[in-house]
């Protein structure tokens, strides 16, 4: 636990001083129902632990509910685990042609469109998704919405081509999550934008943050993770770990590879695990490996309700305060229902 302000913490040791003044009203009380036992003879303790415990249970109370609000006053702060809201989550999918290969039924291809329709169909209303499609190059099949049948079109129309460009795939991303940050794939790729290329926005200051400590965004890119071309995933991984984006890694086929048919030439394409949690390791997030079209399901399965709840430093003065409210009322209630007045 933390607190925003510890330096009212000291406000807590008035807690001994309303003990003593409540132990001198009792005394003072006792003193005078002595003197005048028919006019305060009311102010008399009861006998026994009960007794005792009645006459002073709402003075016990009142007290809690002062250091409920004294200790709220600190701003008082703790890890909660909490439903996100308005989760943005980036689905990268690798559409080259390795991704024809069989060894997960009935091809890598159909296994991982299958398991991110089954994605989109399980997320909650909350969460908005975009889909980034790559290759030899990197684009924005979908922007993130949280309309499903968008999303399901999208996945549907997707096609293979030639490379992977694993990298680009999460500049893209990342450009979509902040686009006024001036990430430049052109750039990056080619140490300069094209000539006649539209100039991107001017980047906004920035300051690095913690790995996985952006609340609301995240990435999930699943490949066979082999990069052929295009941006270096691992510079790429480097700016998703600045800005506190978690890369979800999802390694589809197997080690040993499948055979993949390029144009009368047959080459077996092997998982690059490596790569896969390389990326993953660098940006606070997750590997997970799938070697069937079942394991792959699964495995988008998890994701979706992990990626749901998060842990976020919340504020507990709201409730400490309620907290206190409810203690001096029923502090207040039972003083005026025993005595016939409010202390």
């Amino acid at each position: 636990m933390s607190f925003e302000w510890p330096r009212l913490l000291w406000l807590l040791a008035l807690l001994p001083l309303c003990v003593l003044g409540h132990v001198w009203l009792l005394r003072r009380q006792q003193t005078l129902a002595r003197t005048w036992p028919g006019l305060i003879g009311s102010a008399q303790p009861a006998a026994g632990p009960l007794g005792a415990l009645n006459t002073h249970l709402p003075a016990l109370l009142l007290l809690a509910a002062l250091g409920c609000g004294l200790f709220a006053l600190s701003r008082p702060q703790a890890p909660i685990v909490l439903p996100s809201q308005q989760q943005t989550v980036m689905l990268a999918l690798d559409v080259s042609l390795s991704m024809r290969a069989r060894d997960v039924e009935p091809d890598r291809f159909t296994a991982a469109r299958g398991a991110a329709r089954a994605f989109i169909q399980d997320m909650p209303d909350d969460v908005r998704a975009g889909i980034v499609a790559f290759a030899g190059t990197a684009t924005l099949a979908q922007r993130p919405t949280s309309r499903r049948e968008d999303l399901l079109a999208t996945v549907d129309r997707l096609e293979m081509q030639r490379g992977t460009a694993t990298g680009n795939a999460l500049v893209v991303a990342l450009a979509t999550l902040f686009p006024d940050h001036g990430l430049d794939l052109e750039a990056m790729q080619f140490g300069g934008a094209r000539p006649g290329a539209e100039r991107p926005p001017a980047a906004r200051p920035f300051k690095a943050v913690e790995p996985g400590s952006h609340p609301s965004a995240a990435i999930i890119l699943l490949s066979d993770g082999r990069r052929t071309t295009g941006v270096d995933p691992i510079a790429a991984a480097r700016l998703a770990a600045e800005r506190g984006v978690r890369v979800y890694t999802v390694g589809i086929g197997t080690v040993q590879g499948g055979e993949v048919d390029f144009g009368g030439m047959s080459m077996y394409m092997r998982l690059d695990e490596e790569a896969l949690k390389t990326i993953a390791g660098m940006t606070a997030g997750e590997y997970r490996y799938a070697a069937t079209a079942e394991d792959l399901r699964k495995v988008y399965q998890g994701l979706s309700s992990r990626l749901v709840l998060e842990r976020r430093h919340t504020e507990l003065s709201f409730a400490l305060a309620g907290l206190a409210a409810l203690l001096a009322s029923a502090s207040a209630g039972l003083s005026l229902w025993r005595r016939g007045r409010v202390f």
